[in-house]
Formats: C-alpha cells, structure tokens, sequence
C-alpha cells in the first residue's frame, strides 16, 4: 500500500529532524543567529506548524492552502520555549501519521485543490513536501547549534 511507503517516509523525516537538532537544549530556545530570524524554538515551531498547514491544506480546505504568512509567521513567533515546540512538533508528526494512516489509495491519490501550493498534485504529495521542508529548518538548526558551541549528531545514525 501507499501508507506504508509513506508513513516510513514520516517516520524517518522526524527521527532525523529529532537526532540533528538534539544538541539544542532548553536553554538555547531564544538563541536567533540575528534579529529578526526565528529563534531555535520558533523554527521548530514553524516546522510543526507547516506539518499542519499541509494537512489542512491537502485534506480540509475546499480552496487549498491558507496563505495568510503573516499570521503563520506570528503562530511560529508566539513560541518561546523550546521543550513546548518539540511537542507541538511530536503532536504534528502524529496527527499526519494518523490522517494518513486512515486514508484509502484512492483518498490519497485525489488531487490537492487548485491553487498556488501542489495544486491538482495528488494529496499524498505534501509528504514530500514535510520531508522537504523539514530537512531544509533540520539543515539551519545544525547552524544554530554550531553557533551555540555545540556539534548536531548525525541524522542518519
């Protein structure tokens, strides 16, 4: 089945995006390479945030994705502490994991709405879209952790 293939696709984004960014501690959650960047908490946040985003996006909204940044933006800056985004984070995984897991083929090959983002690609598409995007904010909190002093691990050990 589809699920299978995809949901080992979520499950391998997540456990790398966990092992890159673990040297990040607590204490590093307002530490922002310069003003105005996103903090480590918030790029984990924004992470969690565009997880759900997708979903909505693909399976809950007749007109396709929300594209109203500015209030994402803000959802991901309301965030101030790190240990609270790695569980929104956890909470995001899960819940894709769990939409996708209770989808047919056929739900998962219906196309995504019109519009701007994946438009008429098939639903099952935004897991590559999660796995993208999370590998590209893993890639920037191995920075941030390399500015704090410390070294990321690995992801793929």
């Amino acid at each position: 089945m589809i699920q299978a293939q995809l949901l080992g696709t979520l499950q391998s984004s997540q456990e790398y995006f966990e092992r890159s960014s673990s040297a990040l501690t607590e204490e590093h959650s307002k530490f922002a390479p310069a003003d105005g960047m996103f903090t480590a908490a918030q790029v984990v946040a924004h992470v969690a945030l565009t997880i759900d985003w997708f979903v909505e996006g693909a399976f809950d909204r007749a007109d396709g994705f929300d594209m109203n940044f500015e209030a994402h933006d803000a959802a991901a800056r309301s965030f101030t502490s790190l240990e609270k985004a790695r569980a929104a984070l956890a909470t995001s995984y899960e819940a894709v994991k769990a939409r996708i897991s209770s989808l047919s083929d056929a739900e998962l090959m219906a196309p995504i709405p019109d519009g701007p983002v994946m438009g008429g690609l098939p639903r099952m598409s935004i897991v590559s879209g999660i796995q993208d995007h999370t590998a590209h904010h893993r890639g920037a909190l191995s920075v941030y952790a390399r500015l704090v002093g410390t070294v990321p691990p690995m992801p793929y050990m």
